[in-house]
């Protein structure tokens, strides 16, 4: 089943983008997913092709509007999640993402200006997805981040199925540190465990970086991690002392 990504958006000139390069791109070429942006002021209905209004109470800027955007999404709605992209979403994890790249594939909305008429929310079966807490000029970015990260993880893409086990999040902490030739590079060299041999003591040691790295850089990773590792499994039940 090829994984199918339909993007809603103003600029569908910005699709694919970077993702028709490299493995994103080759995939692409060779069917393993497929791109379809569609232009969403295609759905609008007068003669000026507005997709925006001023904002109700006042305001700067302009909002998309509500009826607009539910005459796109209902064009293309079948059984993929539908997802915003938008900073008041909830933010996007590598969890959400293999559950995305596992399915039949996803349709993104773009917003555009000072965001969505919050009415398609309601009249519409849409979850509001974040990549950061910052603002960009539209939704197309994060639409291009989210693919790239589902779309790694399309069979065959990376190439060997345990390509990306030990990257960063995927089991709740960052990447240990990584190292190649050459040995000494301004006078600085590769540890010496990962030229031991010892698959044992190298393992610990990616481990303890990881770890470490994971506590110092991002404390909300380590407290997660950590929290997981104490937390009972659902159901049990504590016995009194």
């Amino acid at each position: 089943m090829t994984f199918a990504a339909t993007i809603l958006t103003l600029y569908p000139e910005m699709f694919p983008g970077p993702l028709g390069v490299s493995l994103a791109g080759r995939a692409l070429r060779e069917g393993g997913w497929r791109c379809d942006p569609v232009q969403i002021r295609d759905f609008a209905t007068d003669r000026h092709r507005s997709v925006d209004d001023t904002p109700a109470g006042g305001g700067a800027g302009m909002v998309l509007r509500a009826d607009v955007l539910a005459a796109a999404v209902d064009s293309v709605a079948d059984d993929r999640p539908i997802l915003a992209m938008t900073p008041r979403g909830r933010p996007l994890s590598q969890a959400k993402v293999r559950a995305i790249a596992g399915g039949p594939g996803v349709i993104i909305l773009c917003g555009r200006f000072e965001g969505f008429d919050e009415r398609i929310f309601a009249g519409r079966a849409i979850e509001e997805v974040s990549i950061g807490d910052y603002i960009l000029s539209g939704g197309e970015m994060g639409a291009l981040v989210l693919l790239d990260a589902c779309i790694r993880l399309l069979p065959g893409v990376m190439g060997a199925a345990s390509s990306g086990v030990d990257e960063s999040f995927e089991t709740g902490l960052l990447e240990y540190p990584q190292y190649t030739r050459p040995f000494d590079w301004e006078g600085r060299t590769i540890p010496e465990v990962l030229r031991s041999g010892d698959h044992a003591r190298i393992a610990a040691w990616r481990k303890s970086m990881a770890e470490t790295d994971t506590r110092l850089r991002r404390p909300d990773l380590w407290e997660r991690h950590e929290g997981a590792r104490v937390r009972p499994p659902s159901g049990a039940r504590h016995e009194k002392d």
